[in-house]
Formats: structure tokens, C-alpha cells, sequence
């Protein structure tokens, strides 16, 4: 019997069978042997009366936006395919992060203080032979979403939100003024069902993922005690053709750890059961304690694919991806609740302001969703962290890499760091780090390129580029907002979007705490 094997059974409900199914739909992704779900289907036939403003299908997070268009007056239905409750493991997220809960009248004060189980301080960032940086004030809240979406649910259904528990998506029909759901009529539907959503797998018609992330991990009790986190640490030199990356949070009944390494989709990769085994024989050195001390609470493990062609472009008039499915999600990140949150705003009031002008066809729809250079220069740091199946580079360069890079940032300070380790890139920053980093190693900076590819280096200097741009533009926009006022509605969507798009793809949305 394996170690996985042996812990997971310990555990309540069958893990270990939940780990092979997810390992079953990785397989399949790898080998791109899953059919290609038909879903969506069009209709030239008018609908007449509507039931719903909006209907969103995936109620975890779905909730959020949901809750949000419902305090500002929309009719709402939210489909979900079990019952909506959150699960037992904390949400880790920025405490500046969590103020657009209390600015969309989402939460009070006191339910959001409620809601978060977990606090700690500071952060740890540390590779294999480098230097170890501290942070204060990052993915340092823990947040308890059994609470949080326990009490969104009673404000949406407040405000008169529809909630339609155990009632899974199976298909929906787009006519030329709303979309037939089940037998609901909305005007507006909106895919919250995450990276598998069969809406998003229609859409992307079977393509394959340009890369992976593989998370595995666990909540547990008898650690030594520590009131620290890691954000992204590695001890190892390359394994298995994978760099391992390891995080760990205080939890409110133990503490997590998390192990995760970016991959391409080769069939020939690692699978999370694999990757679990790897998690718990190296768990005992990374946190200095024996597998016989602990008290596993539960497993944790995922995959999260990822696509040069994101966000995703929808075929369809009045459908919008929002959250993982539209894969609007950094590379480097592992989507879900944080990303939702970070576009929480924006969403609710591009959505409203979609509905309110009638802007409901792909075209228009998809300026919610738009391109941002601050993720995709993020890609080439995805390839930076991960080694092609074949490829041989040096067991220490990407941590060499890593460590350097995080040693000039540190350097350079607060407003450099910080941002970057939530997932923001900004393009004074990033031109800062590169510029210190290739001056202080070059041989370092030199061994990237055959690494990644030249393709894929000339490729990143376009959006490196743009990122630039976008900054610029963003600065000037507060020019444009008196001659705005005078413009019709349909523009002013229109405007309204592309501001939005230069606020957020030059990662000028980024809010410090301080």
C-alpha cells in the first residue's frame, strides 16, 4: 500500500477515489481524448417575456457575482448542482482585497470580520540555495467560506435573488433576445462553473491546455508550532522534470500545506496521485516533523489548466464567462476565489451597465472579458518556472533564477514586491526588477532564453510592451471622463470597458493596505 494510499484512507468519504477521478479527467485533457460537449444551441425564434434578468450556472462563486447584481436590482437565479455550501478549508486572500465585499453593500463590517477565521503574519519566500524574503500583509487572511457564502445566500435571497440548489446545467438555447436555461427565461446567462465548464469546453472545442498546475496538499494538527506562511518556497533541486513549489498557511483547525509545480500537458507527466506521493515523502523536511506525528483533517488536490488563447472568446451573443471559466486567471495562479474577487467590481457594474444598454451580444460582451498585458506577461514566467518533458537545463537554474530575481525585488522594496506576490504585474516594477536582475546576472538572465524559446521571449516583449502602453493610456484616462458624461449609453459602455481594460491589464487596480 502506498503512503497516499494509507492516509487518504484514513480520511471521512472516499478521497482516495475522488484524487483517481481527478487524475481520470487530467488523463483525458493530456490525451485529449474527452468529447467536446454541445451544450449551447442557437434558435432564430424570439422568446418574448423573461423570468430573469440574469441566471447564473456554478453557485460556489457564482454567489458572488450574483449577490452583487441583486443588491443593485436585477431579477437573479442561481443554479447550482448540489446544495451551495462552501467547503471546510479557508480561502487565503489580502485583507485590502476583501473591502469590495463592504463598497458592493455585500457585507457589514462585522459579518466580514466574522468571516475571516484566520490571521497571521509575515509570509516567507525562499528557494534552495538563495536568499530568504519576508513579507507582511499577502494571502495572510483566511477566510471561512462556509460563513461567507452562508451569508451571501441570505442577502441574495434578501434582495430577491432565486436560488436553485441541486439543479445542474445541462444545456441552454440562445435566442436573438434572451437564452432558454432548463425551462427559465434570462436575458443574460453568466458560466461560473469553473475550468471544466461544459459552456467553456464547447467554446474552446476541444483545444488542448498550453500548461498546467498541479496542486496537492492537506490540512493537519501536530506541526511545531508556527504563526508564519510560506508563499512560494522551494527545497528541492528539478524532480520528475518538475520544480516543486510548496505553500503553508495557519488554519483554523491545523495548518496547510500545499504543493504545487507547472507543467506542459504532455501525456508522459506526473499525475496527482504521483504528486500526492511526492507531497507526503517530502512533507517531513519541509516542515520538520514526522508523517506518524500528524492528524490528517482532510486532503486537498487540483489541477488548473491554463490557455494562450484567454480570456476566452464566447461564440455566443448573451452568454459571459465570469471567474475560472473564462480563464481570465494569471498563469502563475491558481484562479478561483482571489481572481473572482479582484474582478468582483468591475464585473458587477460592466454587467449591470450591459443590461441597462441593451450591450448584449458577443462582441460587446466580450470587452468584460478583454485581453490584459499584466497576465499575459506572466506567461513567460510560467515557462521560466517549468522544463519541457525532454529539456535539459542545469537541477538549480530555475531556483538560481528565482532567487535572484526575489533578492532585487526585495531590494527595490514594498511596492515592488508586494504587488507581484498578489499576482499583479505592473510595468514600472517589472522594468525595475528586469533591469536590476540582468545587470546583476547576466550568465543567469542568458540561460532563460534557450529555456523558454526564442519564440516565446519575442512573443512576451509584445505584451512587455503593451503593459507599457496600457499604463500610459490608463494615466491619460481621467481626460476622457467630462466628455464622457455627454456621450449616449451604448458609448459610454463602450468607454467604459476600455478604461476598465487599461485600469486592469496595467495592474493599476492593485490596492495597498497600507
Amino acid at each position: 500500500m502506498s503512503l497516499t494510499e494509507e492516509i487518504l484512507s484514513q480520511l471521512p468519504g472516499d478521497v482516495l477515489g475522488g484524487l483517481r477521478q481527478g487524475d481520470r479527467i487530467l488523463t483525458s485533457l493530456r490525451e485529449n481524448t474527452a468529447p467536446v460537449p454541445t451544450v449551447v444551441k442557437e434558435s432564430q425564434q424570439s422568446l418574448g417575456n423573461f423570468d430573469w434578468d440574469v441566471i447564473i450556472c456554478g453557485g460556489t462563486l457564482g454567489i458572488l457575482i450574483g449577490c452583487a447584481l441583486a443588491v443593485k436590482g436585477l431579477r437573479v437565479a442561481l443554479m447550482e448542482r448540489g446544495i451551495l455550501r462552501g467547503r471546510e478549508q479557508e480561502w487565503n486572500i489580502s485583507r485590502n482585497e476583501l473591502n469590495v465585499f463592504l463598497e458592493l453593500n455585500l457585507l457589514t463590517d462585522a459579518e466580514l470580520d466574522q468571516a475571516i477565521a484566520t490571521k497571521y503574519n509575515p509570509a516567507r519566500v525562499s528557494f534552495h540555495g538563495g536568499t530568504e524574503v519576508w513579507v507582511e500583509d499577502v494571502l495572510n487572511i483566511g477566510i471561512d467560506p462556509v460563513y461567507l457564502l452562508a451569508t451571501l445566500k441570505t442577502r441574495f435571497l434578501a434582495t430577491g435573488g432565486k436560488l436553485l440548489e441541486n439543479t445542474p446545467f445541462t444545456g441552454a438555447v440562445v435566442h436573438p433576445d434572451g437564452v432558454m436555461v432548463e425551462q427559465f427565461k434570462t436575458r443574460l446567462l453568466i458560466d461560473a462553473m469553473g475550468h471544466l465548464s461544459p459552456i467553456t469546453q464547447q467554446a474552446r472545442q476541444g483545444k488542448k491546455p498550453d500548461a498546467l498546475c498541479l496542486v496537492v496538499g492537506s490540512c493537519a494538527q501536530g506541526f511545531p508550532e508556527n504563526h508564519s506562511g510560506d508563499l512560494l518556497l522551494s527545497f528541492t533541486s528539478l524532480q520528475n522534470q518538475c520544480q516543486y513549489f510548496w505553500e503553508a498557511f495557519p488554519a483554523k483547525d491545523g495548518r496547510t500545506t500545499y504543493l504545487f509545480t507547472y507543467m506542459d500537458a504532455h501525456p508522459q507527466r506526473l499525475s496527482l496521485e504521483a504528486l500526492f506521493e511526492e507531497y507526503l515523502r517530502l512533507l517531513p523536511e519541509y516542515q520538520g516533523v514526522e508523517l506518524s506525528q500528524l492528524k490528517f483533517q482532510r486532503a486537498l488536490f487540483g489541477f488548473f489548466p491554463t490557455y494562450r488563447q484567454s480570456p476566452l472568446k464566447t461564440p455566443w451573443n448573451r452568454i459571459l464567462p465570469v471567474g475560472d471559466s473564462s480563464g481570465s486567471q494569471s498563469p502563475l495562479s491558481f484562479g478561483g476565489f482571489g481572481a473572482m474577487v479582484r474582478h468582483l467590481k468591475r464585473l458587477t457594474f460592466g454587467i449591470y451597465e450591459a443590461l441597462q444598454t441593451e450591450q448584449l451580444s458577443a462582441k460587446s460582451l466580450a470587452l468584460l472579458q478583454p485581453y490584459q498585458p499584466s497576465l499575459t506577461v506572466t506567461w513567460l514566467f510560467q515557462r521560466a518556472m517549468s522544463v519541457g518533458v525532454n529539456q535539459k537545463i542545469a537541477p538549480e537554474q530555475i531556483n538560481q533564477l528565482l532567487s535572484a530575481v526575489f533578492q532585487e525585488m526585495q531590494q527595490l522594496g514594498t511596492p515592488v514586491l508586494k504587488p507581484f506576490l498578489q499576482d499583479i504585474v505592473q510595468f514600472s516594477a517589472l522594468t525595475q526588477t528586469l533591469l536590476k536582475t540582468g545587470l546583476a546576472h547576466p550568465g543567469l538572465v542568458a540561460k532563460i532564453i534557450p529555456q523558454v524559446g526564442l519564440k516565446s521571449l519575442l512573443d512576451w516583449m509584445v505584451h512587455y510592451g503593451n503593459l507599457g502602453v496600457y499604463t500610459a493610456l490608463f494615466g491619460l484616462s481621467p481626460m476622457l471622463e467630462t466628455w464622457l458624461k455627454n456621450q449616449p449609453s451604448e458609448q459610454q459602455y463602450y468607454w467604459h470597458r476600455l478604461i476598465d481594460t487599461w485600469k486592469y491589464g496595467s495592474g493599476a487596480d492593485y490596492l495597498d493596505g497600507d
